[in-house]
């Protein structure tokens, strides 16, 4: 039985493109009220994991068995992706964008966590696959995007520390 698969990669790919779609508006907004753009060189890779995750899972994950257990983690994790942008509204964006004058968020997951949205890519990174029987995978793409996060969270926390010393 090969839909639940291809329904469930089908989701993710237009979640994904649609979130795009959203970053991209949010960024011209911000840029235009005067925000500025923060190490964008890892910019490039960070894109290529992402769809190098879909397309891989595309190649292999359909007709396999979507495991319950997984699949049910993962959409929990959808869950609190729209808490995240809920949050956020915005200034949600894909890139690290710095609007002088605005106030951190604090609420939402941002009460819990520094970074929330990382924190469920990092889910989401090993669940799907996993939810598809790919263990090892899960695994490299973790890795991958351990390295990524690695440089992204580093210089997002610089630029949050600048922005509020500047205030």
């Amino acid at each position: 039985m090969m839909w639940p698969s291809i329904a469930l990669l089908s989701f993710v790919t237009l979640q994904r493109l649609g979130e795009l779609v959203l970053a991209r508006r949010n960024t011209a907004a911000l840029l235009a009220r005067g925000a500025r753009e923060v190490a964008p060189e890892h910019y490039p890779f960070m894109v290529a994991l992402h769809a190098g995750w879909i397309i891989g899972l595309w190649l292999l994950a359909p007709g396999r068995p979507v495991a319950i257990l997984w699949f049910v983690v993962f959409m929990g994790l959808q869950g609190l992706r729209l808490w995240v942008l809920a949050t956020l509204r915005d200034r949600w964006t894909t890139r690290i964008i710095i609007l002088p004058g605005a106030p951190l968020i604090r609420s939402g997951p941002y009460r819990l966590l520094r970074h929330p949205n990382y924190a469920i890519v990092i889910g989401e990174i090993a669940a799907l696959p996993l939810a598809f029987g790919l263990p090892l995978y899960a695994v490299v793409f973790s890795l991958l995007n351990a390295c990524v996060l690695y440089i992204r969270v580093k210089a997002e926390n610089a630029a949050l520390e600048s922005a509020m010393i500047l205030k």
